[in-house]
């Protein structure tokens, strides 16, 4: 489905000007959001968000509009992943943005597997780089080619994410969602400054850390320390928290009982199902 100027389309096809700095450029931005029984989970979080980082690229945003777009694809089905889209619209050749710019929104929705919600994966760690010098690498932004190459190496090595270090050899993030390691009853993820995007479901475990017995921290982390903790996990809107039962060649066999993850899945399974006002064993 498609949303686009107010109203909803099957399929996903509709004109697109050609000279969009989106298409052209990766000049834009989205957001991956999940939605259950016809509400978004966390859908202040993911407006918030997506509006700010509009704002740090000098390119309008209407926080409505993006609410109307996601809450009337929302609406369409049971469970559902909606992608919401904003470019800065067409421009003229080079590279500099326009001073007017016409952003493009647009949104779509497909069916989201839940069986994806809190399954273990493995992660194989990218030569890649993740720039952390970069805005962007703190932004959703349309630029994610890095992920692409490094998730096809990922699954032709027999993985299912890769991981990424910045340049400065500490680990930064997944392809696609947030890292955290467990040290006794100390919870680590890497901080912003790494190159790292604020995930959505982040914010929700570092809150939700205290309340499971566990004191959260900001912090860098070398690969050496990853491998090192008792337990990985990966979080996103759609994984929600998977954990990992391996990185390269190290495993991790007892990631998915360890007690202190267990709580957290249970933790946030309980809010998930509250923002979207539908019952725990509908999240997963």
């Amino acid at each position: 489905m498609l949303w686009r100027d107010g109203a909803i389309a099957p399929g996903t096809i509709a004109p697109l000007d050609h000279t969009d700095r989106g298409l052209t450029l990766g000049d834009g931005l989205f957001d991956t959001a999940l939605a259950l029984g016809g509400r978004v989970a966390f859908e202040d979080a993911h407006v918030a968000r997506l509006v700010a980082s509009a704002e740090s690229l000098g390119m309008p945003a209407e926080a409505e509009r993006i609410r109307a777009a996601m809450r009337d694809l929302a609406g369409q089905g049971e469970r559902l992943a909606i992608r919401t889209t904003l470019t800065r619209g067409s421009g003229p050749r080079g590279l500099k943005p326009p001073d007017a710019p016409s952003p493009n929104l647009f949104a779509t929705a497909a069916a989201s597997a839940r069986a994806a919600a809190f399954a273990s994966l493995r992660l194989w760690p990218t030569p890649i780089v993740r720039n952390d010098t970069s805005p962007a690498a703190r932004l959703k932004t349309l630029g994610y080619l890095d992920a692409v190459l490094a998730a096809r190496d990922a699954a032709a090595a027999g993985f299912d994410e890769a991981l990424f270090r910045n340049t400065r050899g500490r680990v930064a993030c997944a392809g696609t969602g947030n890292l955290f390691a467990l040290f006794g009853t100390t919870l680590v993820t890497p901080p912003l400054a790494d190159g790292v995007l604020a995930g959505i479901v982040r914010a929700e475990i570092l809150a939700l850390a205290a309340g499971c017995g566990l004191r959260a921290e900001e912090r860098s982390l070398g690969l050496p320390d990853l491998l090192g903790a008792e337990a990985v996990f990966l979080t996103n809107s759609l994984r929600l928290l998977a954990p990992v039962t391996a990185i390269g060649e190290t495993a991790f066999p007892a990631a998915a009982g360890h007690p202190a993850v267990a709580r957290l899945v249970a933790a946030l399974r309980a809010r998930v199902a509250q923002s979207c006002g539908v019952a725990e064993d509908v999240v997963a």
